[in-house]
């Protein structure tokens, strides 16, 4: 069983509640949604097939527990699932990025999912498949990524309304070129927000760029 992979690299996990942790990524090539701050755009299209054996066989050699899959949204190739699983069927911690469009249910439950919950400038919340809050579980985590003060406000909102922090911890991200992360800080400082703000660490140390 094949899947397109864009590139398999070993870096320092840049987000999440995993944070500075060596962390190999398998990136699967494609995505079906086109987020107004996406960046891994490159991603789109390109790589090469690769056997699940084979992707093993190249994250083993890296020699580190923790494996995030991520994309492109991974979820949009089905033989994901079978990969996952079999991820954890090697003893690796895995994290899956997912985009929120795509069905989390048959993700194996060993697996952490960050679920990505889309705001309004991304353009993309017309496509988030709500029913995936049902699947979260407390090993799981909730990520917004905020490009204004609308966004801000619409993602406190959810908080409440879904009772998200109820469900698993909950990250707000602010868009590398849109919103500072100074003013989302302050932000949720003065509203007492129960949720765990991030930067993106990888870009802090390498920039933009692919492999990183």
């Amino acid at each position: 069983m094949a899947l397109k992979i864009y590139e398999i690299f070993h870096s320092l996990q840049g987000e999440t509640s995993r944070i500075g942790l060596p962390t190999v990524f398998v990136r699967l090539t494609g995505c079906p949604m086109r987020c107004t701050y996406c960046d891994t755009e490159y991603a789109f299209s390109g790589g090469g097939n690769m056997e699940i054996a084979d992707i093993l066989q190249k994250v083993a050699e890296f020699g580190t527990k923790f494996v995030t899959v991520t994309g492109g949204e991974p979820l949009a190739q089905k033989e994901c699932y079978v990969l996952l699983k079999a991820l954890c069927d090697a003893d690796y911690s895995v994290s899956l990025e997912t985009g929120g469009a795509m069905d989390i249910a048959p993700v194996d439950p060993r697996v952490s999912i960050i679920l990505d919950i889309k705001t309004p400038t991304s353009n993309e919340e017309k496509n988030m498949r709500w029913d995936n809050l049902n699947h979260i579980t407390a090993k799981d985590e909730i990520k917004f990524v905020l490009c204004n003060r609308a966004d801000y406000d619409w993602a406190k909102a959810k908080l409440t309304e879904l009772k998200l922090t109820q469900k698993c911890p909950v990250l707000f991200s602010p868009s590398y070129h849109d919103l500072k992360a100074e003013e989302l800080a302050s932000w949720v400082l003065a509203d007492h927000l129960p949720v765990r703000m991030q930067i993106q660490l990888h870009k802090i140390l390498w920039g933009e760029k692919a492999g990183v």
